[in-house]
């Protein structure tokens, strides 16, 4: 048996409070440490140890969930997010909450962000961050991408480029395609280093899901994926690109 999660419910809201401990007491090698219904209780009850994971909401008086979050030292309890309000959490992963949960919280959501938060406890004990992981993330597999729908989660090794048309970006993974109204260069920050490249001013390439390279008479290429897309590689792009596939110069770049 998997050793107990140690849990602390953080909510202003008692009848909140009430139902994350009856999912909570449903789920398996969970503990219900203690309850707080402010931030300071929160801060209090991560000094005095024995927690593993801190259900956090975000609007509580005083400080915030968020104000909280970022006060917690690195090596402290997991945090998950429950709220209400989905426009929080980019600053919430920014600043190193495990998961997200919008309310009414379900039970096999609250699950999901256990496990997750279970994961970064292990990866704590020294086992190797999981491969994909997008630098910064601090143990989190997953990137979230603010949508007209919500926060997306996903996995950075699906996405295999994104492009801006007109104001927006559109993120093409193997699951779906997303707009978002992260700009290129945000979206490349949290992406990882390797097999993501700015092949244009208008796109990012994930190398990984490129199937082939076809010549363009400007001298760069229109890259194919996978899935079918096409991604106009600039000239000055697709020079870089030789050099990194070490591919000869093309002859359509001589004179």
């Amino acid at each position: 048996m998997s050793q107990s999660l140690r849990v602390l419910i953080a909510d202003d809201e008692l009848l909140a409070r009430k139902r994350l401990a009856r999912l909570l007491s449903a789920l398996p090698d969970v503990e219900v440490c203690g309850e707080a219904a402010d931030g300071e209780a929160v801060l209090a009850a991560a000094r005095a140890g024995g927690l593993d994971v801190i259900l956090l909401d975000i609007h509580m008086p005083g400080l915030s969930g968020l104000d909280a979050l970022a006060l917690l030292p690195e090596d402290g309890p997991g945090v998950i997010l429950c709220t209400a309000h989905a426009e929080h959490a980019v600053d919430a992963f920014e600043h190193g909450a495990v998961d997200y949960v919008l309310k009414p919280v379900e039970a096999a959501r609250l699950q999901k962000a256990l496990d997750r938060a279970r994961a970064r406890l292990g990866a704590k004990d020294g086992q190797e961050p999981a491969k994909g992981q997008a630098p910064g993330s601090k143990g989190l597999t997953r990137l979230p991408i603010p949508t007209r729908q919500g926060i997306v989660l996903v996995d950075p090794e699906t996405i295999s480029h994104a492009t801006l048309e007109g104001e927006l970006v559109t993120v093409f993974t193997t699951q779906g395609e997303f707009l978002t109204d992260f700009t290129l260069n945000e979206l490349a920050d949290k992406l990882p280093v390797e097999g993501f490249q700015r092949v244009h001013r208008r796109a990012l390439l994930n190398l990984a899901h490129v199937t082939r390279l076809e010549p363009l008479e400007t001298g760069g290429y229109i890259a194919r994926t996978s899935r079918g897309h096409s991604v106009e590689v600039s000239r000055q792009s697709a020079r870089e690109l030789r050099r990194m596939l070490g591919l000869r110069r093309g002859a359509e770049e001589e004179g």
